[in-house]
């Protein structure tokens, strides 16, 4: 027993006991922590549950028959929950000598993608991603649009402003990056352009462009985050009843 009625820890120096307000300061910061993690576990938890569902949804659309595209009152309302994805039905001409490259990198290999403007016959234009061509085609007359009436079949796709990580793209040099409806309509002075875009289905066949090759996954790594955070909150909820033990033992030394 130390002066002043501390102990002396073995193999260490000379070990004091705590106040109980410090005991209770500690206490609150843990249960705080504490409390702070659960909740972070249980959002998680949450964010699993949306996940999921959004994978079904997803899965759904994709697989269901195409449908009509989103009508002109509809485009101001238009949101990846409810219309990303959606297999839609395009009837219409393409515009010729329109054609925009975008940057692309698929299973394929480096090349772009091939975006057309569509004129339905309402008047209004659809952008449509007819599919990807490789660097080595440098012929357009290889992947030139089919003329007069045609019928497209693709999954509905977002606008992805700006350009890609680190690159913007750069209309005026015609470099594009990303697949920017609203940025490539301006550059090619198109009016009443949707806003959005679609990825055209496979043709099956193997010509130029070649369509169907959007990348659908979404990563979900929720559950180990869940996990990770509750196995944080047990770690400070035995650190603090390790101290709490620790310091029973010195009052009783």
């Amino acid at each position: 027993m130390t002066r002043g009625g501390g102990v002396d820890a073995p193999g260490s120096g000379t070990a004091r006991r705590r106040s109980t307000s410090t005991l209770v300061l500690i206490g609150l910061s843990a249960g705080l922590v504490f409390l702070g993690f659960l909740a972070l576990g249980t959002w998680q938890v949450q964010r699993l549950g949306w996940k999921r569902d959004l994978i079904a949804r997803v899965e759904a659309r994709v697989h269901a028959p195409p449908g009509a595209p989103p009508a002109r009152s509809d485009w101001p309302r238009l949101g990846a929950a409810a219309d990303e994805y959606r297999h839609v039905l395009l009837e219409g001409c393409f515009l010729p000598r329109a054609d925009t490259l975008v940057q692309a990198v698929t299973e394929r290999g480096g090349g772009s993608w091939v975006m057309t403007p569509l004129r339905l016959a309402d008047g209004a234009l659809v952008l449509v991603n007819r599919g990807f061509v490789p660097l080595e085609a440098k012929d357009p007359a290889a992947w030139a649009p089919p003329e007069g009436a045609v019928t497209v079949t693709g999954l509905l796709r977002l606008p992805e402003p700006g350009g890609a990580f680190l690159r913007a793209n750069d209309p005026a040099a015609g470099r594009w990056y990303s697949r920017d409806v609203a940025a490539i309509a301006a550059a090619r002075g198109l009016p009443e352009v949707a806003p959005y875009f679609v990825d055209a289905d496979a043709r099956g066949d193997e010509g130029l462009p070649v369509g169907g090759l959007t990348v659908i996954a979404f990563p979900n790594n929720h559950l180990v985050y869940a996990i990770t955070w509750y196995a944080l909150a047990l770690m400070v909820a035995a650190g603090f009843a390790y101290l709490l033990r620790y310091e029973r033992r010195l009052r009783a030394a």
